[in-house]
């Protein structure tokens, strides 16, 4: 407990919230690495995503690529980028490391949004003339969007955790307090800084969870509150009958 009472008297000081090495420029830092490679993930994984989900091809080595993504450590990608790459350009390779390791679960994600849609809706709306094109941004796109989302959501998760070692290479963000601390002994540091990234990681996924909901097309809601259960399905059932004329005529004499 007192290391703990140490380490929020680390935060809340005054000095750590000012100056280059302050807490907000740390935080700035920390999310501008997640949203630049979060967006250039996402601007690879979803086009290609979205064409295996439309098409059905490809989706066997998109699943070997994206199981061979997420098997390459991120810490030793990173060292490696930065010596093939020379230290000047370590934000690159600290870009292209996160990018690398989102691209799997948004590439999932799209493909998989577009593979739970109830075949039958796609084949309606051929039926009704639509062209593929019609179908992929008025069928499809609106009604993969959740798991889309979700995709989002676990990438940026991801990316969150892992941009703590850039500051390994000198980068910045929350994962300098953790860097450096370890070091100089100074736990009540570390521990401050790990609970400043656990703190943006649990902000992040709250707001991509109402995200989801947000995404979720209007008819499919109503669906949802309108049920199809087996107690909604009795009730109804009541409902009529209690409705129906032979229940409220008279008994025979």
């Amino acid at each position: 407990m007192n290391l703990i009472a140490e380490a929020f008297a680390w935060m809340l000081s005054p000095e750590r919230w000012s100056g280059p090495a302050g807490i907000p420029v740390a935080l700035a830092q920390h999310l501008g690495f997640t949203f630049v490679s979060v967006l250039i993930a996402a601007a690879i994984a979803v086009p290609v995503g979205w064409a295996i989900g439309h098409t059905g091809r490809g989706r066997e080595i998109a699943v070997a690529v994206s199981g061979a993504a997420r098997a390459v450590p991120s810490f030793g990608l990173l060292i490696l980028l930065v010596l093939l790459l020379g230290v000047l350009q370590t934000p690159t390779a600290a870009v292209i490391t996160f990018v690398l390791l989102g691209i799997p679960s948004i590439l999932a994600g799209a493909y998989t949004g577009f593979e739970a849609i109830d075949r039958r809706v796609i084949d309606a709306g051929r039926a009704m003339g639509m062209t593929e094109w019609q179908i992929l941004w008025r069928i499809e796109v609106p009604l993969g969007l959740p798991l889309l989302v979700s995709g989002l959501r676990a990438a940026t998760l991801q990316i969150v955790a892992t941009v703590t070692i850039a500051a390994y290479v000198g980068l910045g963000g929350l994962g300098q307090y953790i860097i450096q601390g370890i070091p100089l002994r100074r736990f009540d540091q570390v521990l401050a800084g790990a609970i400043l990234v656990a703190v943006l990681a649990l902000v992040l996924d709250a707001v991509f969870a109402i995200l989801e909901r947000v995404v979720v097309p209007r008819g499919v809601v109503a669906g949802r509150a309108g049920g199809s259960g087996p107690r909604t399905r009795r009730r109804r059932a009541r409902d009529e009958a209690a409705a129906s004329p032979r229940s409220s005529a008279p008994a025979p004499a």
